[in-house]
């Protein structure tokens, strides 16, 4: 797991630009504290920093491969490295210097083109320099785990990954920083920036399952790789939970590679309890993390402590407090690179500091809910059936009629919601502020813009699908990639920590895309075939648990312990030209006297402030770390 930083030049210029490319690199040194260094010929300048996790003594990038003609940077780890090495060995004469798995991809490329990326098994973000043909290849995985930022100007286009390290090269690319009004309205729709935007107008993501291709001075090609697809003809009942059982037993077992130990997050829920009772079958020693709270109803840690205890792990549990939240707050939003209102990713830099002091590397299960029908609200076209059966002219009446109900009745979002056909009404887990609530505190609110900008194009995708599974197939291009993985990335990565995620694995997706919906939501429950696959393997008092995960106190902290501190994030903040900060001040004023729970409205606004202090106003200052490491030339 790493940082990489690739700067394409038009002019030729690339040994003039050496020097800021490596100064680039610094605000990224978390993702990489072992080592450093940078390379670069007339057109490309490649820089690096590296987590070593596989062939630790070797392997150091920029990798030159076949005498140089191919230079490498790569971010990830590839879980079938081996099984490619052996085949390209003995089909294609190839030869390595390393055992690690950068020299795979790089080899793989030689030999079978861009179609090598659909061969590769785990996380990657990666750049390629073929100095023969003198083009760019760079490349992500399926899902988005590993993240690659873009930024195109008149001198050249540079890709990293990290937003920070693209933010210090703008001006010698000939862009501006300028921030999107388009991208923060749908932050405060949806709690994140969804892909390929990004805060800044002028940095894009490449998107999840895409490959590009540059040549000097000429525009670059996106091609996608990789769609999702879901069916309903992956059969049923025990056959079908054998297969999932066995193609997720063998994700687990690829994702314990690593010439360092291994650990596993721990909740109190069935996705990371899987993990966790698997690995413990390739290491008996597996240590497992959990963290949680002190207030009741908010922390899964006695579960967990049973599970550990159920499957054999050694536990280790981090507490946090709310001032340790607010102290930490403003560098966890400088990792993020992003505003992300997720109040779950706070307690996971937690346990990923902790996780640190023991561990190299963990396991965990995001991506579960969203292969296999994990969330509760999917259940959400089944409860809105019967407003199927109304006149498109009456729900249109029981809509207009739910606008007059006062905010945070009982059934009024129902009703709302019952009279928007699907493509309207949902677009992913997290629901902040509806449209026609935005008016009333982003001072540049667009009303031709909606949440159907985002989620559009994945409805179209998916029109003849059921509904559970275009709900799934729209949160795997925006919820997941957008929020869940982001956190996953970022906040392991700011404490130099890698996190796998084997339920995120080709196989296994092969398997979970063909679950019909009665194995998704079948016996009143969420995840069914996965629960009846993992039956026998999970501890019996988590295999029908309801899904927690990190819940986070902020309803209870923003009306006490953390008043003070958001009225004065408020006070303080000089963003009053795209928020109404009267209005959030009325509104965290509003939730302090209840009784309709704003906070994650309050939330929200809360980190993007935090954020354009930091980023734009630059008066927030994080205390960062800064690692030693060798720097290697």
């Amino acid at each position: 797991m790493c940082g990489l930083l690739g700067l394409l030049t038009t002019g030729g210029d690339a040994a003039a630009r050496t020097d800021a490319v490596a100064a680039a690199m610094r605000c990224q040194r978390h993702r990489g504290p072992d080592e450093t260094g940078t390379w670069h010929d007339p057109d490309v300048v490649f820089g690096f920093n590296r987590l070593s996790i596989i062939d630790v003594e070797h392997s150091h990038q920029p990798l030159h491969y076949l005498d140089g003609r191919y230079s490498i940077v790569f971010n990830g780890e590839i879980y079938n490295y081996l099984e490619l090495r052996e085949e390209l060995a003995r089909k294609h004469g190839a030869t390595f210097a390393t055992e690690g798995d950068t020299e795979a991809v790089v080899a793989a490329f030689h030999h079978w083109g861009p179609a090598a990326v659909s061969r590769l098994r785990g996380m990657f973000a990666f750049l390629i320099w073929d100095a023969q043909e003198r083009v760019l290849f760079c490349a992500r995985d399926p899902f988005g785990i590993k993240p690659l930022f873009v930024a195109q100007g008149p001198a050249g286009i540079a890709f990293a990954s990290e937003k920070k390290s693209l933010l210090e090269l703008l001006p010698s690319l000939g862009l501006a920083g300028d921030l999107d009004p388009v991208a923060l309205q749908h932050y405060l729709l949806l709690q994140y920036v969804p892909e390929p935007a990004s805060m800044h107008r002028a940095i894009r993501r490449v998107e999840s399952g895409t490959y590009v291709t540059a040549r000097p001075g000429r525009e670059p090609d996106h091609e996608r790789y990789f769609t999702p697809v879901f069916h309903t003809g992956g059969g049923t009942g025990p056959t079908l939970h054998a297969k999932i059982a066995d193609a997720l037993r063998d994700s687990v077992a690829k994702h314990m590679r690593a010439d360092v130990t291994v650990g596993a997050f721990l909740s109190g829920g069935i996705d990371s309890t899987a993990i966790a009772a698997l690995a413990k079958e390739h290491n008996p020693d597996l240590i497992t993390f959990t963290t949680g709270f002190e207030r009741e109803g908010y922390s899964e840690v006695d579960v967990a402590a049973e599970s550990a205890a159920s499957i054999g792990v050694r536990h280790v549990v981090r507490t946090v407090k709310p001032d340790e939240m607010m102290d930490a707050l403003p560098s966890i939003v400088w990792y993020l690179d992003d505003p992300v209102a997720d109040p779950a990713l706070v307690p996971l830099w937690f346990v990923a500091r902790e996780a640190r002091q023991h561990v190299k590397v963990v396991l965990s299960g995001e991506g579960a809910d969203e292969l296999f029908g994990g969330y509760t609200i999917y259940h959400e076209p089944l409860s809105l059936a019967p407003f199927e059966k109304v006149p498109g002219s009456l729900r249109g009446l029981i809509g207009k009629a739910s606008t007059r109900l006062p905010e945070g009745m009982r059934g009024k979002d129902l009703l709302r919601r019952g009279a928007l056909p699907l493509e309207e009404r949902y677009y992913g887990n997290a629901r902040i502020f509806h449209d026609d609530q935005l008016g009333g505190v982003m001072r540049q609110y667009d009303p031709r813009r909606s949440h159907t900008d985002v989620t559009a194009p994945h409805y179209r995708d998916s029109a003849a699908w059921d509904p559970v599974s275009r709900m799934q197939h729209v949160d795997l291009f925006t919820w997941l990639r957008g929020d869940i993985l982001v956190k996953a990335d970022k906040m392991t990565m700011a404490n130099s920590l890698e996190l796998r995620v084997p339920f995120l694995d080709p196989e296994v997706f092969a398997v979970a895309s063909g679950l019909p919906q009665s194995e998704k939501l079948g016996e009143n429950t969420t995840k069914l075939a996965l629960r009846k696959a993992l039956a026998g393997i999970v501890p019996a008092h988590v295999l029908h648990r309801r899904k927690l995960g990190f819940p986070v106190p902020i309803r209870h902290w923003l009306r006490d312990e953390m008043y003070t501190w958001a009225r004065d994030i408020i006070r303080d903040s000089q963003a009053d030209h795209l928020v109404d900060l009267v209005a959030v001040q009325r509104m965290l004023d509003a939730h302090r006297v209840g009784p309709i729970d704003h906070s994650r409205r309050i939330w929200t606004l809360l980190v993007f402030l935090i954020w354009h202090g930091i980023f734009v106003e630059q008066r927030i200052r994080p205390e960062i770390p800064e690692p030693a490491y060798p720097v290697r030339l």
